[in-house]
């Protein structure tokens, strides 16, 4: 089966069931704990979508944010996120394939989720992006500007592949190496803003 193929809901839970994420940062990267702290829109209608276990979505939570919404092709990770955050609605906790994802949002944080889809379907990601945000509304978060792996996530890229992907739908406000990535990340990673353009 070809990598694109093989990226299902069982490969997924496979990894978390062998314990094989290391990925994981084990608690929310430091560059959103920096974003979020400055969010004063409690009401903000969020989805963080491929979230694994959950970190960013557990620190909006535990920082006041009730309208947060948890997406993952995996059963555990959702499982291990309700597991430390018992009074998290579980209906907030979506078990589906972010490109068959509909709804509406205000912020959409990306963590660790565009590495681990097959570049082909990159192209097919920011435009559901753009589907998923309302026209005032934020993507947020980290990309890997590293080549890493060509056959497996996750999967790099660069600064200026990025650029030439978003531009043609969103506005991008800020593109820039995060300052406060973990060490093990440090120096390759951007941290990025942008807004959907216009309709």
């Amino acid at each position: 089966m070809d990598t694109i193929h093989s990226l299902t809901k069982d490969y997924w839970n496979n990894r978390y069931e062998n314990n094989d994420f290391s990925w994981d940062l084990g608690a929310i990267s430091p560059p959103l704990q920096h974003y979020i702290d400055q969010l004063n829109h409690k009401e903000a209608v969020i989805l963080i979508p491929g979230a694994g276990n959950g970190y960013e979505a557990e620190f909006l939570w535990r920082s006041g944010f009730e309208q947060v919404y948890v997406l993952d092709v995996a059963e555990i990770p959702l499982q291990n996120l309700a597991k430390r955050l018992p009074d998290f609605p579980k209906s907030h906790l979506i078990r589906q394939d972010f490109f068959e994802h509909q709804g509406q949002y205000d912020v959409i944080f990306e963590q660790t989720f565009f590495c681990a889809i097959h570049p082909t379907l990159r192209n097919h990601y920011a435009k559901h992006m753009f589907e998923l945000l309302k026209p005032t509304g934020k993507l947020i978060g980290l990309l890997f500007n590293d080549v890493l792996n060509d056959n497996k996530p996750p999967f790099g890229g660069n600064k200026a592949e990025y650029e030439t992907l978003f531009a043609p739908l969103f506005d991008i406000k800020v593109m820039q190496t995060a300052y406060n990535s973990v060490k093990p990340r440090h120096g390759r990673e951007l941290f990025f803003s942008m807004q959907p353009k216009k309709h």
